[in-house]
């Protein structure tokens, strides 16, 4: 019997998609023209470099054998964690924004950083599902209790995979997707039903090493103060903010239409991290909602399919790719409507740029494979 792809999470991938190059289409148009004197120059380019290599590559991870990925999952997140420290060999690192966070690959450029999200997401499903296969959870827990030997073998490889991301990352600057990987890979081995405690300890030297690494960096110290009050340089740190928040009031409940924004031009990243700003101002509060919705949507088709399945690394895996992407949706909007601090993350599917939106249809092309056996 042929298998088929869940058909109602098609829909919803392919409306997002649609929905977010329409969206960008508008809003490009008249940046495009300004800064590069072509309307159509960024919506090409976001084609070109990302829409067209991420569906090719989300159909690739669509038919390939989950059991193929899960053999050579330790071969990916290596070869992915190569290229992070990559970036920094002179001639092959490209340096922008005073970060080091990409790879020159002569034709284009891709953020390593970015593929991490998903390779290491497979790598811990692997890893998790081959320590399971031989006990089951109650006999995992209770040796993760009892037993220091175990304790090595459960928590100490985590912990090692984690480390290698930090300082990575850390070398880079780029501490909000250490916070998005980090956070995924941490709700990946919680639901796995480890040991409580081995969750908790993660958590407190999470939160230890992210406070150290704010404060020994000036501007996050500034990003976190100005979350705080806004208002205290409106026109310097917290101008991304007031702006942001200046687009959405402006927008009202049914926006201003596609295009007809203002604050374009004046919102800081206003394609990347603030779109969902822009969305507020032209389509309003009830194109926010629709966004909104079609990620919890996606967040719980996704635990229904990990719920469904059989296979314990096709669980792992829908509910890591599920809480990857609608978690960094959720700090991207939270961060705009000013209840987060803003964290230069990109609104999963939504903002430009190449390397975040192949990675993200990998994913779903991966959450596809994994609904035709459930």
């Amino acid at each position: 019997m042929k298998k088929h792809p869940n058909y109602s999470l098609l829909f919803l991938i392919i409306f997002i998609i649609s929905f977010s190059f329409l969206f960008l289409a508008c809003l490009s148009a008249s940046l495009s023209m300004q800064n590069r004197g072509n309307i159509y120059y960024f919506l090409l380019h976001q084609v070109l470099f990302g829409l067209l290599p991420g569906v090719a590559l989300g159909l690739v991870a669509y038919m390939i054998s989950l059991n193929f990925l899960k053999k050579w999952a330790p071969a990916l997140v290596f070869v992915n964690i190569l290229a992070l420290f990559a970036v920094f060999i002179p001639g092959i690192g490209i340096r922008a924004g005073g970060a080091t966070r990409w790879l020159n690959l002569g034709f284009t450029s891709i953020q390593p950083a970015e593929f991490l999200k998903i390779t290491a997401i497979i790598y811990l499903s692997a890893w998790i599902a081959s320590k399971l296969s031989d006990s089951d959870e109650k006999s995992w827990k209770s040796a993760g209790k009892k037993s220091y030997h175990n304790v090595i073998y459960i928590l100490a490889p985590f912990m090692v995979l984690l480390g290698l991301i930090l300082i990575g990352l850390i070398l880079q600057r780029d501490l909000s997707t250490l916070g998005i990987i980090g956070a995924t890979l941490l709700a990946l081995y919680f639901s796995a039903k480890t040991p409580f405690w081995h969750t908790i300890t993660l958590v407190a030297l999470g939160a230890t090493a992210f406070l150290i690494f704010i404060r020994f960096e000036q501007y996050r110290v500034d990003r976190f103060f100005t979350f705080l009050n806004p208002d205290h340089d409106p026109m310097g740190k917290g101008l991304q903010l007031k702006q942001s928040m200046l687009a959405l009031g402006s927008g009202g409940f049914f926006g201003k239409g596609l295009g007809m924004s203002a604050q374009k031009f004046f919102l800081p990243e206003s394609m990347t991290d603030s779109i969902f700003a822009i969305i507020g101002e032209e389509l309003g509060i009830i194109g926010c909602l629709i966004i909104v919705i079609s990620f919890i949507l996606l967040f719980w088709m996704g635990i229904k399919m990990a719920k469904d399945s059989k296979d314990r690394f096709s669980q792992i895996l829908a509910i890591g790719i599920v809480f990857y992407l609608t978690f960094q949706a959720l700090i991207n909007m939270s961060s705009v409507v000013g209840i987060f601090p803003l964290a230069g993350i990109p609104l999963p599917l939504f903002s430009y740029g190449g390397s975040h939106l192949v990675v993200e249809l990998i994913a779903l092309g991966l959450l596809l494979n994994i609904s035709k056996n459930t």
